[in-house]
């Protein structure tokens, strides 16, 4: 919702207070500096670029200066700074969510909902893929150092354990997920009709008004703006 609110709202101050609101939340959980952290790598690269494309080619009325035959306009840096703050807002709020929300508890409330169970086992198995993959990636490569393979050094060495390090990633991934499916049938996954689940995640009152609440004033602002009636902010 706060991903939508950054371009809905526009500007610098709506994706600047929804950069306040995930850094207080993030304060809250006690993950600040990880966010952070984590909302810079992922926002520097495509910031590079939107700051490099917008500044030298996005037409203006005022040239700051002159690189070759490409001037840097201030409307283009007015531009680029806007698109990097929304970038870091989406980020941020991404992270957040990520960081606080255990995958499996998201997606079985989703199934709670009414999601289809197939649905949700493809959702799970997709958000947990790349941390599983990470961490089956770490043991291999400590076993493959201890049978004597050099995986650290300069980029040389690094290329030439990667390949004995990607194979048995790829190859035990691809057997976890067969193992599951097998699993996940011997338990009736694929039986027809409605589950009933026993487990729900906790959702107080108070954390459903302010999401309603959200929910509602970002619904409101996109209205008016399409038509017309609440002004852009600066």
């Amino acid at each position: 919702m706060e991903s939508v609110g950054a371009f809905v709202i526009g500007g610098y101050a709506g994706p600047l207070a929804i950069v306040a609101i995930v850094l207080a939340s993030a304060l809250v959980a006690r993950v600040a500096g990880r966010l952070v952290r984590v909302s810079l790598l992922l926002t520097l690269p495509i910031a590079i670029s939107v700051v490099l494309v917008s500044v030298f080619t996005r037409a203006g009325t005022t040239v700051l200066f002159t690189i070759g035959p490409f001037d840097a306009t201030l409307e283009g840096v007015q531009f680029a700074a806007q698109t990097v703050v929304r970038l870091f807002a989406i980020s941020g709020a991404i992270s957040l969510f990520g960081m606080t929300t255990d995958p499996r508890a998201f997606v079985y409330d989703l199934e709670r909902r009414g999601l289809s169970p197939r649905f949700a086992f493809v959702a799970a198995a997709t958000v947990e893929a790349v941390p599983a993959m990470v961490a089956r990636a770490g043991v291999i490569a400590a076993a493959q150092r201890s049978r004597g393979l050099d995986t650290e050094g300069g980029v040389v060495a690094r290329a030439r354990g990667f390949l004995p390090l990607i194979v048995p990633v790829v190859l035990s991934s691809l057997t976890e997920v067969e193992e599951r499916s097998l699993a996940l049938e011997v338990r009736a996954f694929g039986r027809p009709g409605r589950r009933d689940l026993l487990w729900a995640p906790g959702d107080r009152t108070a954390e459903r008004v302010l999401r309603w609440a959200l929910f509602v004033g970002l619904v409101a602002v996109a209205a008016g703006r399409v038509a017309g009636l609440v002004p852009r902010t600066p």
